[in-house]
């Protein structure tokens, strides 16, 4: 059999269209090309691309029945895993997990995985979703703190387990980081609405604006529920700490993304809740959500949006997909570079960054080259406003709320493997356990929290 060596293209919108609309920028495939797609899988015996998946899905499972056009069996294997496979399938870093383990990578390209994962989730949601068998009920009741991936992926495993599932989410909807930080036009929030709807349909309750240890007392909550998921994120933003960093227009990817997605900012004056955006936009970190904020700021009007990253384009992190989209649509990269301090008018507005050209000594603690600023080459850009994209830290209301829990240097919850704290009864996952990381490992470790939550619960007598 000769198999076609490379992933069939995804459409999408071109780039010169796409950056002056918020709508969606890959299509997805149709019927005939997922089937054509699946068709390369090669039914492995071993399944290696299953090591590569967080959440476990039966892979060859789900692309067999895809194969044969069985779509609706095909939604069935992957949603006895996955709760979120619609988002899972737009966002997760599929090609340094699952397709990364594929054996087809020694002929060509892996087979495109999470692009059958999304075109399973969008026709079996247009075709219009089965409600979900309901289980026979446990008697147990858990409480989950944060609607985001790790609590929702946490809370539809529990309730499939038929335990009486609550979320209490600080927010007034529902989805955590997939609704404030990830921009509609790689992640619609009718899709994550959508999703969230099916784990309601599983029984979960989602109260809104409740925040732990303020709205109610934890322990209150210990004293109601026979066990407690912690999954409230990494909210809290990292700052360059240089000079100037006060001046108006310098904005946290936080608030900035909040602003635009959460709160519609890209449709104002629909809603009135409009970002003040210069002609020049200057982003800084290189991960996702840098890449976010620079194909945001073209969209809002920016006529140059710059990626000022420390390190070289191999140390990168964001993905590839996602840098591959931004230089399409314009985005300037200033690699090797490292900002010193901001400039602003007479007013207090932000007018300029002095930057400094860095070079690449041995490995850090991450593993990547270690920058070293070069004496004498500093130089200035004109900005009116900068986008700070290093990174976030762990909520600290939790751990502070909390009190007898145990935390990591960074403030992150102290856990083991499956989300295990020191307070017996009390299970953490996600971001708010390891500090941020991605959509897919935080559901991946919502779904072992629930196991663990599981066996916790039931080995107790009622």
């Amino acid at each position: 059999m000769v198999v076609k060596k490379k992933k069939h293209p995804m459409p999408e919108q071109k780039p010169k269209e796409r950056i002056k609309n918020f709508e969606e920028v890959p299509y997805g495939y149709d019927a005939a090309t997922a089937i054509e797609e699946a068709k390369r899988c090669l039914q492995c015996k071993n399944k290696p691309c299953m090591k590569g998946c967080p959440v476990e899905i039966d892979i060859p499972g789900f692309i067999a029945c895809v194969a044969k056009g069985d779509f609706e069996k095909a939604a069935e294997i992957i949603k006895t895993k996955n709760n979120l496979p619609a988002v899972s399938g737009r966002v997760c870093p599929y090609e340094n997990q699952c397709e990364g383990e594929c054996t087809l990578l020694k002929l060509g390209e892996s087979v495109a995985i999470g692009r059958l994962e999304r075109f399973i989730a969008d026709y079996i949601r247009k075709k219009g979703e089965k409600p979900p068998k309901k289980p026979k009920q446990t008697g147990y009741k858990i409480a989950v703190v944060g609607a985001g991936p790790a609590g929702l992926t946490c809370a539809g495993d529990l309730a499939k387990m038929g335990h009486e599932v609550t979320i209490y989410e600080a927010f007034h909807v529902p989805g955590g980081v997939l609704m404030y930080g990830i921009p509609e036009f790689r992640l619609p929030k009718a899709i994550v609405n959508a999703e969230v709807e099916y784990i309601k349909k599983l029984g979960v309750r989602i109260n809104y604006d409740v925040v732990i240890g303020k709205t109610i007392a934890v322990e209150e909550l210990q004293k109601d529920y026979d066990a407690v998921f912690i999954g409230t994120g990494a909210g809290l933003p990292k700052w360059l700490n240089i000079p100037g960093e006060n001046l108006d227009g310098v904005y946290s990817a936080n608030e900035f993304l909040t602003r635009v997605n959460m709160m519609k900012a890209y449709k104002f004056p629909e809603y009135d809740t409009p970002v003040k955006i210069g002609k020049i936009v200057a982003t800084f970190g290189a991960g996702n959500v840098a890449m976010d904020c620079a194909r945001t700021a073209l969209r809002l009007g920016a006529e140059k949006s710059y990626i000022i990253y420390r390190r070289s384009e191999q140390e990168m992190p964001a993905r590839i997909e996602e840098i591959h989209h931004a230089r399409q649509e314009g985005v300037i990269f200033k690699l090797l570079t490292n900002p010193k301090q901001f400039f602003g008018d007479d007013e207090g507005h932000l007018t300029g960054v002095e930057c400094i050209q860095m070079k690449l000594g041995e490995p850090d603690d991450s593993g990547r080259r270690r920058p070293i600023p070069v004496e004498g080459t500093e130089f200035t850009i004109t900005i009116g406003t900068a986008l700070i994209a290093i990174g976030q830290s762990p909520n600290p209301l939790i751990p502070q709320t909390f009190k007898d829990i145990e935390v990591e240097r960074w403030g992150n919850i102290k856990t083991d493997e499956e989300g295990r704290t020191s307070i017996p009864g009390i299970f953490a996952g996600g971001d708010i356990a390891t500090g941020a990381a991605t959509v897919i490992l935080a559901m991946g470790a919502g779904k072992r929290a629930a196991r663990a939550i599981d066996a916790h619960v039931t080995s107790k007598k009622k």
